[in-house]
């Protein structure tokens, strides 16, 4: 277990932690990782596992859960509770630092009743750009609609997840798909990717000129 060292309330589990008889959410949500994110989906729309670096984020021990049992009153309150975890995810894992492409944190909100689904999505929204221009992602993930469409078979719902959470990672050059739709986070993608960009996405970029 990892506590932040400024707030002791703040505490990452790892993939060792995660054994009976611990809190069952993190056990749901790695057992969800290993049979869902790191084995191939029939709907996927392409080969290879659903998450690419979820397996060998587990293997590495680079595979973070926060439990928060805390419900929050707003989108506003959930995002504000979550500024530290940005910052706290570029100090484990500093950009091109050994492993750091297969570092996720989960932050997990198990006592968020389903109707409550959408603070997840709007705290999303709402992250966002900030954590774009630290040239980080954030995602969310719950089993409640609306939910996202996969790239490569738009009627999948590949956000789907059995305990509603956000997950922090770094972007990658791959990530273009998912800011295309906004300038400012295009001009952060290009500030680390511009000499790097996949040929298939290359087209995205003509677009935005």
């Amino acid at each position: 277990m990892i506590t932040h060292e400024t707030d002791v309330a703040l505490r990452l589990l790892e993939v060792s932690d995660i054994e009976p008889p611990h809190e069952p959410a993190p056990r749901v949500l790695l057992r969800w990782a290993r049979e869902y994110l790191c084995r191939p989906h029939p709907d996927l729309g392409r080969r290879g596992p659903v998450c690419p670096y979820a397996q060998t984020s587990i293997d590495k021990e680079q595979f973070y859960i926060s439990v928060r049992e805390d419900v929050p009153a707003s989108a506003e309150a959930l995002a504000a509770s979550l500024e530290l975890y940005r910052d706290w995810f570029v100090e484990l894992a500093p950009r091109g630092s050994p492993r750091s492409l297969f570092t996720a944190i989960l932050i997990a909100f198990p006592s968020l009743e389903k109707d409550d689904y959408h603070l997840i999505d709007d705290a999303q929204r709402l992250l966002k750009p900030a954590y774009v221009q630290h040239g980080l992602m954030i995602g969310e993930f719950h089993d409640g609609p609306p939910d996202k469409g996969g790239l490569w078979n738009p009627e999948m719902r590949p956000l789907r997840c059995p305990v509603p959470l956000l997950a922090i990672r770094h972007m990658v050059s791959t990530d273009l798909p998912f800011l295309r739709d906004d300038p400012d986070s295009v001009a952060a993608y290009l500030r680390l990717f511009a000499d790097s960009v996949p040929s298939h996405l290359r087209g995205m970029l003509a677009v935005q000129r």
